[in-house]
């Protein structure tokens, strides 16, 4: 588990397919084109899926956490106001 997420941390369905559509459409370009200067380029595009999906999931856990942050902070100010008056 990377540094810094969450224990139940899941990729959604969406980053799931992606990532699994991208490793399969990896392998077939390793089965048809052997292993060659090209499967380099296969793994760049392949890592680079993953790397996005992987980003787009950091941001989603950040803003939860922003969010979460926000609301705690508008509670305390309610709770502030609602004592002074």
């Amino acid at each position: 588990m990377a540094r810094g997420m969450p224990k139940g941390m899941h990729l959604d369905i969406w980053s799931t397919a992606t990532i699994f559509v991208t490793l399969v459409l990896f392998v077939l370009a390793l089965f048809e084109k052997g292993v060659t200067h090209d499967l380099l380029l296969e793994a760049a595009v392949f890592l680079v899926s993953v790397k996005l999906v992987l980003a787009s999931l950091k941001a989603e856990l950040a803003s939860k956490e922003l969010h979460a942050r926000l609301d705690a902070i508008h509670a305390m100010l309610d709770a502030e106001r609602r004592r002074m008056g």
